[in-house]
């Protein structure tokens, strides 16, 4: 890990403010780094004083009066740059990301996977920002609309995915027109810092205005000045729906824009005529993969009854065979918890279950002894509980899955939707009536409806997120570009009169 770090220029302690091009120390209290792993300091950086915040938006805001003059191609080429950059450096970052937050590291190098492919899908988009024309009521008048860019972009991510969230942001703002002001979680800073760096040189051989790219360490406190400054036109923020609330309050105060990507609860339906032997796979991925840490994550199993007993059998097999260790280790399928404070919440969401009179298929258990010092270390468990049970209206960020039974379809999907969020959900069945009814207005109500695939592993080129509790955002691919412009709608008139819209009369 000390030859890695060293790559990517983080140092025992890093600086925590960046512009791009400088970086410096916060005058903020120190940032700890601990590895869910091991347990072991990583390293620190100092948070950022208001005083320091003041700095970065002024420098951002300078930096936007030249770049949105930059054409729209031309920073498509910069972004094509980081994109190789990334490619680069891809399993340095992929293992940073991997130690810091505790994925395996196929899931670390695949985040790093999605910064680039967000980088190829911008550089096609900076020559796709297209407007519409219209035909004119009036005579000798021409009507069409365009986009222009909002300005500083604030970004929020959240520590499960450190890097990627922040990417589908930056990257697309960033061809748009827009500045950018990321401040990462502070669970999770150093792999924040790294994405910096690695695109310094690109920055920097391209003559990038400095504060295009803005980085600011920090917690909740940075949060707040983002969502309250007028300066910030946007704010995307994704984490916890309490916190969205929050984020969403402050911005509408001030009529600003909010993109969220908030909680999710999500479910997959197995059908009589399932393949179980794609369902099962995707089941466990969905459920256990990042430690149950996703947004996507499986948390609810809704299985007809006439399976029911075989998918419960087949998913114990499965649960067995997993190993759960140093997410370094390629051989583990399941990392840690991100920290103790998640530990707690996974006990006491057992606690609840065992309350409310639901049985664990199984078992949970925290991991101690040799390999998991750490005490971040959990086992996946599986709970037949009641659809009804208040415990299944909540989510947990922890492997734990939920499995439920039906008997309709129509009742199937009245217990996936009948929960606060809602992200992502799946159905696995060959029947063609199942499917179309689960895509249908009468089906799924989240952002994200599968057939027989999981709810977890979106790619870039669809629009992600979701409605309800989720928040209503859309980023990535499809036209989520949008968010980041305005739009401006343009009337030309050509000729010698001056005849109003409505047929309206006006002499003087």
């Amino acid at each position: 890990m000390e030859a890695i770090l060293k790559k990517l220029n983080i140092q025992s302690q890093s600086p925590g403010l960046s512009t791009g091009q400088q970086s410096w120390e916060g005058r903020g209290p120190l940032l700890e780094s601990y590895s869910p792993v091991d347990g072991q300091r990583i390293a620190s950086v100092h948070e950022a004083s208001r005083e320091d915040y003041d700095r970065v938006i002024q420098k951002a805001q300078e930096a936007y009066q030249a770049w949105r003059q930059v054409p729209a191609p031309k920073r498509g080429e910069i972004v094509r740059q980081m994109g190789e950059r990334f490619r680069a450096y891809k399993t340095e970052l992929g293992t940073l990301v991997s130690y810091e937050m505790g994925k395996s590291l196929q899931e670390g190098l695949g985040e790093v996977q999605e910064i680039i492919d967000i980088c190829d899908f911008a550089v096609g988009l900076s020559r796709q920002l297209y407007g519409l024309t219209m035909h004119s009521e009036r005579p000798s008048h021409r009507m069409y609309e365009q986009w222009h860019p909002l300005g500083v972009v604030g970004i929020i991510s959240a520590f499960n995915f450190p890097v990627a969230v922040w990417s589908w942001n930056a990257m697309l703002a960033w061809v748009c027109g827009d500045v950018c002001v990321w401040k990462p979680s502070e669970k999770t800073p150093l792999t924040a810092l790294a994405c910096q760096q690695v695109i310094r040189e690109v920055l920097e051989s391209n003559e990038v205005p400095e504060g295009v790219s803005c980085l600011i360490t920090g917690g909740r406190s940075v949060g707040e000045w983002l969502a309250n400054d007028v300066r910030v036109p946007l704010v995307s923020a994704t984490g916890s729906t309490r916190m969205g609330k929050a984020v969403a309050e402050a911005v509408g105060r001030r009529l600003g824009r909010s993109l969220l990507e908030l909680g999710g609860n999500n479910a997959i339906i197995v059908a009589p005529s399932a393949d179980l032997e794609v369902a099962i796979p995707a089941i466990v991925f969905g459920a256990v993969g990042t430690a149950g840490q996703r947004c996507t994550s499986t948390r609810r199993l809704i299985v007809h009854a006439s399976i029911y007993d075989e998918v419960k059998e087949r998913l114990s097999k499965a649960y067995g065979q997993l190993r759960i260790g140093d997410p370094l280790d390629e051989h583990q399928h399941v990392g840690p918890l991100i920290d103790t404070t998640a530990v707690e919440s996974y006990q006491a969401t057992v606690a609840e279950i065992e309350q409310s009179g639901g049985y664990f298929v199984v078992a949970p258990r925290v991991l101690d002894g040799p390999g998991y010092e750490s005490g971040c270390y959990v086992a996946p468990c599986i709970a037949e509980v009641a659809p009804t049970a208040a415990i299944v209206q909540h989510e947990t960020f922890a492997p734990i899955l939920y499995l439920i039974r039906y008997e309709t379809l129509e009742e199937a999907i009245a217990i996936q939707n009948g929960v606060p969020q809602g992200l992502s959900s799946a159905i696995f069945t060959l029947n063609v009536r199942e499917s179309e009814l689960f895509l249908s207005q009468v089906g799924s109500d989240c952002g994200i409806a599968n057939v027989n695939i999981g709810t977890s592993g979106a790619e870039i080129g669809g629009a992600f997120g979701g409605e309800k509790e989720t928040g209503g955002g859309r980023e990535s691919g499809s036209d989520a570009w949008k968010v980041y412009m305005r739009r401006q709608t343009n009337t030309i008139n050509y000729g010698t009169a001056l005849p109003l819209a409505q047929g309206i009369k006006f002499e003087v």
